[in-house]
């Protein structure tokens, strides 16, 4: 379920010329909840292949601080790559996941509400190459940062 880019590039040209759809999406899925598991079943049901765009420790690490990621991102990519919604994980070390998407060329992007269709990092090349981006609701009350401040107010 974990592959090199390059790799994945490849299976994902002959799944595509099979006439499967490929569905993107990406994360640090630093401490999975229910909010996530939602969230992939969801892209999922968009298409055929889900594909998991997983930030490194090191792009974790740039974007949230030094005290995250909470789980490695070996152990990250274990426990996604557990759940049937999810097909591939690839990581990447970049802060965004726009090289990877370039590479990968999937049909449809998924973000969570969080996002607009503008905001989407690759949804221009997708939207440009006949494929589209879609928007996820969020579940309300279910996130990493969340999760990590209720532990935190435990501790004191």
């Amino acid at each position: 379920m974990l592959y090199e880019s390059e790799d994945l590039a490849k299976i994902l040209q002959e799944k595509s010329e099979q006439g499967k759809k490929i569905v993107f999406t990406n994360g640090c899925f630093d401490i999975l909840h229910a909010g996530h598991v939602k969230y992939l079943e969801q892209s999922k049901k968009l298409g055929d292949v889900l594909v998991i765009g997983l930030n490194s420790d090191d792009s974790v690490r740039r974007l949230k601080g030094d005290s995250r990621p909470v789980n490695n991102q070996m152990d990250r990519a274990i426990v996604l790559s557990a759940l049937r919604a999810v097909d591939y994980v690839c990581f990447f070390d970049e802060d965004t996941p726009l090289e990877l998407i370039m590479q990968l060329k999937p049909d449809i992007i998924t973000k969570g509400g969080d996002y607009t269709v503008t905001d989407v990092v690759g949804g221009e090349f997708v939207i440009n190459n006949g494929g589209e981006v879609v928007i996820i609701e969020l579940v309300e009350g279910k996130s990493t940062t969340s999760t990590i401040q209720r532990l935190n107010a435990t501790k004191q």
